[in-house]
């Protein structure tokens, strides 16, 4: 008797995961790069901390990134869907806000 397998409503990542978007800014030497992260809504990698510390991760990859150079007057700025940034790079990371939804299609505010 062969029987077929039910396609899932919904797939695993959402069952299981729940994300939570955060405003981010980091600044490397020469950069001030304001993007969206990905974090989970609760629990262990929640936080920017665990973010910037998570030892399997060497990039944090960010949406929506606004890229300030800073050692120019007047100060470049370059606008970007999608931005990864190697974690040795950061001098420092703030969060700004949550965010309700990244923006869906690429395109950047």
């Amino acid at each position: 008797m062969l029987r077929r397998l039910k396609k899932p409503s919904r797939s695993a990542e959402e069952e299981f995961v729940h994300h939570r978007y955060e405003r981010i800014s980091i600044d490397t030497p020469r950069h001030r790069i304001v993007g969206t992260a990905t974090l989970a809504s609760d629990g262990y990698r929640s936080r920017l901390s665990d973010l910037l510390n998570a030892p399997e991760r060497e990039f944090i990859a960010l949406t929506d990134a606004t890229v300030t150079l800073l050692d120019t007057d007047p100060p470049e700025v370059a606008v970007h869907a999608f931005i990864a940034v190697h974690r040795h790079h950061v001098v420092f990371a703030v969060p700004i806000g949550s965010v309700e939804e990244p923006h869906s299609n690429g395109a950047c505010a």
